[in-house]
């Protein structure tokens, strides 16, 4: 569920929006270089450079990054949020956020909720139907043998691997993510996409009507420079 798609329309997607991402990246990057700046010895921040790198970021907008969460650099001081509600249909959602102003962020999070028919909640209010998990995701390319990807990623603490389409999805607790992160770069497979996330455990169905009004509202959520991921627990494509 969600809206991971297949590998191509992620890339078209992180393609669009490439200058917004090296924004959220660069946020991700300077709160996990808080706790420490070599990523050899913070997994955190070896993750989020990773991601960085994924989508063109510049190693000096990364070094940049960095500096600033170790306090070399100036710069601002970046608060973690979470908010919780539901949208129309009464599909469940939860916004993380990375922000510099706490009002503006609260603000701006549930203004959108209310401008497109939902409801911003309290806390705990719609978490309970999601389970939080390390997700990887890998790019199928042909000669690759999908059992010997499996016996890597369990060996490495795994979960379970899940064949889709065009990637495979390797699902871990949030405990083993780095592990299992590591022995799939060390054995020499280009990640496409890496996150801890909410899995949604409870599918919500969405009317005909209302998907226009809960696609503005997730797309205003995740166009918006303070909020790093939106996770929703229904199936849901982007309006052609």
């Amino acid at each position: 569920m969600g809206r991971h798609g297949t590998i191509a329309n992620r890339k078209s997607a992180q393609d669009s929006k490439r200058s917004a991402l090296f924004t959220k990246y660069a946020r991700q990057i300077i709160v996990a270089a808080k706790n420490g700046g070599d990523p050899g010895f913070n997994p955190a921040l070896r993750v989020a450079i990773d991601k960085a790198k994924s989508i063109g970021m510049p190693n000096d907008n990364i070094n940049r990054a960095i500096k600033k969460g170790t306090g070399e650099l100036g710069g601002e001081s970046y608060e973690e949020l979470q908010f919780e509600g539901y949208g129309p249909s009464g599909v469940a959602i939860i916004v993380d956020a990375l922000t510099d102003n706490k009002n503006r962020t609260s603000s701006f999070v549930r203004s959108t909720f209310d401008k497109n028919g939902g409801n911003l909640g309290t806390p705990g209010c719609v978490s309970y139907m999601f389970s939080r998990k390390g997700v990887i995701l890998i790019e199928k390319l042909d000669g690759m043998d999908e059992d010997e990807i499996m016996m890597i990623a369990l060996d490495a603490g795994a979960e379970d691997m899940i064949a889709h389409e065009d990637h495979f999805e390797i699902q871990t607790e949030p405990s083993a993510f780095n592990d299992v992160h590591e022995a799939i770069k060390e054995a020499g497979l280009e990640i496409a996409e890496a996150e801890v996330e909410y899995i949604p455990s409870m599918e919500a169905t969405v009317a005909p009507e209302a998907v226009k009004s809960l696609n503005k509202l997730i797309n205003t959520l995740e166009d918006n420079d303070d909020v790093q991921k939106v996770y929703f627990n229904c199936d849901l494509e982007d309006e052609e």
